[in-house]
């Protein structure tokens, strides 16, 4: 698949997400044992009546103008869900295949279950755990827009990489940082400290936003990171990792809708 065909469906995709939800799909997933959920498509933001009265009436009328029968529909479904599986697998065939190699000194172990948008990496330093989830919802809401995929420029679009990276000790409490990684740098985005016994604690203080700390406590936790495996040489393949697990997941979800669809 072409960098801007995924990059429209990804915007799709990112224009469902919202990062509340996500962080506490991503906080059960890294406290639990079992699989984690996928965030669920939110509903959009409530319009006015006459809006929906309005698109009633057109769905309507359009639905008494022509209504094709369910086996007509279902095999147009069919037919054009087989076209989009044959695309990827095409787009796939005529790249080069390409080993991802792990970073010099990768300590993580890698926790990637089919069918789960994210992966977990995982590993035990001085006492601690450390995690990261890593989301294939890649956060385009805000870095691109469809007017940015240009047909004459696909390689450039290269979307950032959300984490949310935990540090746990036996007890007490459990350090969260919102990260997202691009070509430039490791940005972390908020930094706050969870109570283990109640993640879903509600007013509790999380402090101020990361970008108003003073500059030196900034730098300070990016290191606090860095030693612990989270820095940016780590991009690289992250992205292509990421973007190969996307792909396998999508032609899996194509099949399972079109197996759903011929039952």
């Amino acid at each position: 698949m072409s960098p801007a065909t995924l990059a429209a469906r990804l915007l799709r995709r990112g224009a469902a997400s919202s990062s509340s939800p996500l962080r506490a799909l991503t906080r059960r997933a890294l406290h639990s044992s079992g699989p984690a959920p996928l965030p669920r498509r939110l509903p959009a933001a409530a319009s006015s009546a006459s809006h929906w009265t309005g698109a009633r009436r057109f769905l309507a009328s359009q639905s008494s103008a022509s209504s094709p029968s369910k086996s007509s529909a279902d095999e147009n479904l069919r037919r054009v869900i087989d076209s989009e599986i044959q695309c990827v697998v095409e787009s796939e065939e005529s790249t080069p295949d390409k080993a991802i190699d792990l970073p010099d000194d990768f300590p993580f172990e890698i926790i990637d279950q089919p069918g789960d948008q994210s992966i977990t990496l995982k590993r035990q330093f001085a006492g601690e755990t450390i995690k990261a989830a890593v989301y294939t919802n890649f956060d385009t809401e805000e870095d691109m827009n469809e007017d940015d995929v240009d047909d004459n420029d696909e390689d450039s679009f290269k979307p950032a990489i959300q984490m949310v990276v935990t540090v746990e000790k036996a007890e007490g409490p459990i350090l969260e940082f919102d990260c997202n990684f691009n070509d430039d740098e490791l940005a972390i985005e908020n930094f706050r400290m969870l109570n283990r016994d109640n993640l879903e604690a509600e007013n509790m203080y999380e402090g101020p936003p990361f970008s108003v700390l003073d500059e030196s406590l900034q730098k300070a936790l990016h290191r606090y990171l860095e030693v612990r495996g989270i820095k940016h040489s780590l991009h690289d393949w992250l992205y292509e990792y990421m973007m190969h697990k996307d792909e396998k997941e999508y032609v899996v979800w194509l099949k399972n809708m079109k197996e759903f669809i011929g039952n």
